[in-house]
């Protein structure tokens, strides 16, 4: 198999309970009708979540609940946000080993202090015991980024305002909440769930009028001590775009950036230019949001608004994991 599409996506934003049971069992049947597939039709499931935000080993296999014990199913996990689940199953079906896939993640945020609990993706030795929140960490990032000249406070708030429809004059009167990032600098911690059906080759035409061909994707990873890379670069994501062939000609972004300044340094590391439409995320479904991208993207293309589209999923401290993933209306 040469060629794997996405068929189907869908979201939620709801309250996640602990499990996410009751919260994926709508959004895999949502992601199956609009692919055109029953859940017997799947070959592979691929999950991404956290045991961290459950409080639990293991966690992930109380959701396998969602899928039902009948038929027996081959199924995967990743500890990290599912867009690395996505590539597992796209890398399953080039393989030949399944025609179809779906990926899924979920994640409870809001049952505590995520931002603190992010800490513990530090280096274990000389970040982490000093608990800096996740916040003051990319605050430390954007203050790096001004001070070097690339951009302001203004044009982060008018990222902001683009999202939220507001304006950013007014936004930049809000008080600090860590100093350079206004509140609005930060996306909201929500819970959520996505699905994305993958398939490949013509049984991707067959269940789908104008299935999104994904025509390359990629990810890598930079240094995880912040004192071992520039703060102000996002190699990793450069080079998974180059691996992914993305260029200037996509009509659409989908950029998985939890704070402003992020975006601003993405769209410099991946060079894309003010041609191409962002969609805005709306929020940070931890380990669900960067599938969210990827599903939004590839509803651009399935819909008719798009003939190319790129999407980006980030992990780690200060952009450190970087995915990019590039779809089209042609194979």
């Amino acid at each position: 198999m040469s060629e794997v599409a996405v068929i189907g996506f869908a979201a939620s934003d709801r309250s996640v309970t602990t499990s996410g049971v009751e919260t994926l069992v709508p959004v895999f049947e949502q992601a199956l009708d609009r692919a055109g597939l029953g859940r017997r039709e799947i070959d592979f499931w691929c999950s991404g979540s956290s045991d961290y935000l459950a409080g639990r080993a293991f966690s992930f296999v109380n959701a396998v609940d969602a899928i039902g014990a009948v038929p027996p199913i081959a199924e995967s996990h990743v500890e990290m946000d599912a867009a690395w689940a996505l590539y597992e199953a796209y890398l399953k079906i080039l393989a030949g080993e399944a025609e179809t896939a779906l990926v899924y993640g979920f994640g409870k945020a809001t049952a505590g202090d995520v931002h603190r609990v992010l800490a513990l993706q530090l280096d274990p030795y000389t970040v982490a015991p000093l608990w800096p929140d996740a916040v003051s960490v990319a605050a430390l990032q954007a203050r790096i980024g001004i001070d070097a000249g690339l951009f302001t406070e203004r044009d982060m708030a008018e990222v902001a305002a683009r999202d939220s429809g507001g304006n950013a004059e007014e936004l930049l009167g809000h008080p600090y909440l860590a100093d350079p990032l206004r509140a609005h600098d930060v996306a909201r911690v929500k819970d959520g769930a996505a699905a994305i059906v993958l398939a490949g080759g013509e049984r991707a035409s067959r269940h789908r009028k104008r299935p999104a061909w994904i025509t390359g994707i990629a990810h890598r990873i930079d240094p995880q001590g912040l004192g071992e890379r520039d703060l102000t670069t996002v190699p990793s994501a450069s080079a998974a775009a180059r691996d992914a062939g993305l260029d200037h000609d996509v009509d659409v972004v989908a950029l998985h950036a939890p704070f402003t300044h992020q975006e601003l340094l993405l769209r410099h590391a991946l060079g894309i230019t003010g041609s191409s439409r962002f969609l805005g995320a709306g929020g940070d479904a931890m380990f669900s949001a960067g599938l969210s991208r990827i599903g939004a993207a590839a509803e651009e293309i399935m819909s008719g608004r798009a003939e190319r589209a790129a999407a980006h999923a980030t992990s780690g401290p200060a952009l450190q994991q970087n995915l990019i993933c590039v779809l089209g209306r042609d194979r």
